[in-house]
C-alpha cells in the first residue's frame, strides 16, 4: 500500500515523522513475520515543489517527489504546523482535492485539517484538531461538525487526528484499518509507544 506524507515549510516535524515511523515500523514487523511478502508499506513524501523544506523546529528535509508528478496513495496524511501560506496555494488546494478523488483515506494530523477544509472535504463531517485549534477550525469552516477531546475521530475516507503525537494514534489506528489490531499493537509494542486508541 502507497503512504504519502505532504511536507511543506513550518510544518510540525513530528507530524510528519510519526506517521512516517509508524507505517515504516509496520512494515518492518510484518516483513518478520511474512519474510517472504514484498514491503506491506511504501511510504514516500511530496511536496509543492523539489528542494529542502524547513520544518517549523528548523530542521531540512528532502521531500522524494512533488504535486506535479501527481502519484496516487493509497493514503495521504496531511501534517500540521503552520498552515497559513499554504492555505493559500491554488495549486496544492487543487491538489489535495484530486487526491480526494483517487486516494482511499486522507488522513489530518493536528492543523493539517485546515488544508482539507480549505480543499472543500469535511463540510458535514465529524472531525478534530489541536485543541488550541479547534475554534478557528468552527468559525473558519461553520459546515464542520468539530469535537474536541478525541485523539482522531475517523470518518471513512477522511480522518482527523488532534496535535502532534496523536498522529501517532491516528497511525496506529489506520495501520489496524488496513491490516490488522494484531499489527497495530505489534508495531506500537516495537515502538514502545503506549498507543491511545481515541
Amino acid at each position: 500500500m502507497r503512504i504519502g506524507i505532504l511536507m511543506f515549510d513550518e510544518m510540525e516535524l513530528l507530524d510528519m515523522a510519526g506517521p512516517y515511523e509508524i507505517f515504516t515500523t509496520a512494515s518492518r514487523v510484518q516483513a518478520r513475520s511474512q519474510p517472504a511478502e514484498s514491503s506491506l508499506f511504501s511510504v514516500s513524501t511530496v511536496a509543492v515543489c523539489e528542494g529542502p523544506v524547513r520544518a517549523r523546529a528548523g530542521v531540512r528535509v528532502l521531500p522524494d517527489a512533488t504535486i506535479e508528478q501527481r502519484a496516487v496513495f493509497d493514503v495521504l496524511v496531511l501534517p500540521g504546523g503552520v498552515v497559513d501560506a499554504e492555505l493559500e496555494r491554488p495549486a496544492l488546494l487543487a491538489w489535495i482535492a484530486w487526491q480526494a478523488s483517487v486516494t482511499g483515506v486522507l488522513a489530518s494530523v493536528c492543523t493539517g485539517a485546515f488544508l482539507l477544509a480549505k480543499a472543500g472535504l469535511l463540510d458535514g463531517r465529524d472531525v478534530t484538531t489541536h485543541w488550541e485549534d479547534v475554534e478557528a477550525l468552527r468559525q473558519g469552516f461553520p459546515r464542520l461538525r468539530v469535537h474536541t477531546n478525541r485523539r482522531w475521530l475517523d470518518a471513512g475516507s477522511v480522518v482527523t487526528s488532534a496535535g502532534i503525537s496523536a498522529g501517532i494514534d491516528m497511525s496506529l489506528h489506520l495501520v489496524e484499518r488496513l491490516h490488522s489490531r494484531d499489527l497495530a499493537l505489534r508495531t506500537a509494542r516495537q515502538m514502545d509507544y503506549a498507543w491511545t486508541e481515541a
